[in-house]
């Protein structure tokens, strides 16, 4: 009787929690929907391009040496200026170099006048000669006579270019249109020919950015290269919001380096503005063609799992779907989508952490929609 009794009761006990069981079942309703932040696949024509770090280098440099010895009696500018072609820069003392020219063209002038002696002395028995008048040996030798002074003139004319050509290295101007460096020698001072560096000339307008890529990028490069039309290339300052300067492919180097598997190239940039600075440190963007009708999504969307790349795609009825992806390359913040995905469907930027396949989603904003709006 004790056991009967103890059996109804965990029956009881049994069939009421069943009860309580079926009656919250009833009171949980529809599954929660998931907040998300969401955005719409574009098409629109992209950049095909390479990304690179660059550095700026002059487009010529001078060293700028004397090619004579003497004292440096005037320097003509100030460290750091811009000079053009041709504007002076040092003046060596002159006077010595005067003396010797003076001194050349004295010689040559009296030369000058003894060739011209022995030349009529040389007619004169050439018309005794023809009378028989003289011995040829007479003649032979007045004749002779007035070529070797002849020679002696031509010398004589070759010091004197020499001495004006030592008398205007006195005067050292600038080769080239660019940008004083550091001065290595004040005035005063007694320099040597072609012994030290007075000044280093950097040109700057133009400029060239030299830069690095992959050798798998070389077909490629070439490729667009002799389609006949400029690459473009474009170099972003660091910590400066102005803007790119903007210049052309104009150098690919012969050889691949074979220690780091990548290739020299060089952007040419006019730098109206001079805010490229040789040795300067820029991002490099070398754009080799533009990519008409290209899927974009913002690479947040982008998710890693073990079947490869994919997004959540989000239905008219808000659930969401995994849909695997092809990714061809980022740009930014953006993704180009090879394969998976078209035009106007939403896919979640934030929030996936949260979310399965079939999941319900509520779409709170869009993570660029800052970005699309300014």
């Amino acid at each position: 009787m004790q056991r009967t009794g103890k059996l109804g009761l965990c029956i009881g006990i049994s069939l009421l929690m069943a009860t309580y069981a079926c009656g919250s079942k009833k009171e949980q309703g529809p599954p929660r929907a998931i907040p998300v932040m969401a955005d719409t696949v574009t098409q629109k024509a992209v950049p095909v391009a390479i990304h690179a770090i660059g550095n700026c280098q002059a487009y010529s440099t001078v060293a700028v040496k004397s090619m004579v010895g003497g004292e440096i009696s005037q320097v003509h500018f100030t460290e750091g200026q811009d000079v053009g072609k041709g504007n002076l820069l040092f003046t060596i003392d002159p006077r010595p170099f005067q003396t010797a020219l003076k001194q050349a063209e004295a010689t040559l002038e009296r030369d000058r006048v003894q060739a011209e002696n022995a030349k009529i002395n040389a007619q004169r028995y050439e018309v005794l000669i023809a009378k028989q008048a003289v011995s040829r040996q007479q003649y032979d030798q007045f004749r002779t006579n007035a070529e070797a002074l002849e020679a002696t003139v031509r010398v004589d004319e070759a010091a004197v270019e020499n001495a004006k050509i030592l008398l205007g290295y006195c005067f050292i101007r600038s080769p080239i249109d660019g940008r004083t460096g550091n001065l290595l020698v004040t005035g005063g001072n007694i320099i040597k020919a072609n012994d030290i560096t007075l000044i280093t000339i950097n040109q700057i307008r133009p400029i060239y950015v030299a830069f690095s890529v992959p050798e798998q990028n070389l077909p490629e490069i070439k490729k667009y290269r002799t389609a006949g039309k400029p690459l473009k290339v474009e170099a972003f300052l660091q910590n400066d919001a102005t803007g790119a300067e903007q210049g052309i492919l104009t150098f690919i180097d012969n050889t691949v380096d074979k220690t780091t598997g990548t290739i020299l190239l060089k952007g040419t940039f006019s730098n109206p503005k001079r805010r490229l600075w040789p040795g300067q440190f820029v991002n490099v963007i070398l754009t080799l063609t533009t990519q008409p009708n290209a899927i974009i999504v913002p690479s947040q969307a982008v998710q890693t799992g073990q079947q490869g790349q994919y997004v959540f795609v989000i239905k008219p009825d808000l659930t969401v779907e995994a849909r695997p992806i092809v990714v061809s390359r980022t740009i930014n913040n953006d993704a180009i989508i090879d394969k998976g995905l078209k035009a106007g469907e939403k896919v979640v930027t934030d929030g996936q952490l949260q979310l399965v396949p079939g999941a319900k989603v509520e779409i709170k904003g869009s993570v660029n929609s800052s970005d699309k709006g300014s």
